[in-house]
């Protein structure tokens, strides 16, 4: 990435209250530039300038470690070119990961970029997230998304594969207030309810993001 983008980088995390140490900031870096690369021959993201993916991808991947943090396991529900799992991982270590997308390449791309950052306990799955509970019921301290459109869908697949005291957290960005109150009544025939929402400004950019925190009832 270009100077501008790893230095909003750099002023996004500490806004988020996170100190990236130098080997952070190159790891963040060389996963921005192993993306550029991998998007010019299959569509990863449609954000390819420096600055877009420093704020809007990495920034906002580290934005849930407000809610998430380690030791623990975390499993990222289509987790398309990585995001949040892979920038999450690198700065906490800690956490074992588990991504799942339903598309072949993304994973492809994930475990290269995992290859290329040495990181250690961090497993890129290509299957439906319908299917993880065969292997995995009652594994996860935490399940996360900031793919999915809406918070019912994507609980009923979280809850089968979270522990007991475990949470969900759904990323979303505006109008989550309105999105939380349509879906309290599916919630509750879930077996789910909402702990708590953070909202907060996306550092760098000025737009609105929410972390709905989940819990089984």
């Amino acid at each position: 990435m270009n100077q501008r983008a790893k230095d909003l980088l750099k002023k996004g995390a500490s806004e988020l209250g996170l100190e990236l140490t130098p080997a952070q900031l190159n790891a963040l870096d060389l996963f921005a530039e192993e993306l550029k690369k991998w998007n010019r021959k299959i569509n990863l993201t449609a954000i390819t300038d420096d600055e877009g993916i420093a704020v809007k991808h990495l920034v906002d991947s580290l934005s849930l470690l407000k809610a998430v943090h380690g030791p623990g396991r975390m499993l990222d529900i289509g987790s398309g070119g990585g995001f949040p799992g892979i920038p999450v991982k690198v700065v906490q270590p800690d956490l074992e990961i588990v991504s799942v997308d339903a598309v072949v390449k993304k994973i492809s791309f994930q475990k290269q970029a995992v290859r290329l950052l040495n990181l250690v306990g961090f497993d890129a799955l290509h299957v439906r997230a319908e299917t993880l509970a065969a292997q995995y019921a009652g594994h996860f301290d935490w399940v996360v998304s900031r793919a999915f459109s809406d918070i019912p869908s994507f609980v009923a697949m979280a809850l089968p594969v979270l522990k007991d005291g475990g949470r969900i957290v759904a990323m979303k960005g505006k109008s989550v207030a309105e999105e939380v109150t349509a879906a309290e009544a599916e919630l509750e025939k879930l077996g789910a309810r909402v702990e708590c929402r953070h909202d907060f400004t996306l550092p760098g950019s000025g737009d609105a993001r929410s972390l709905v925190i989940l819990v089984k009832k």
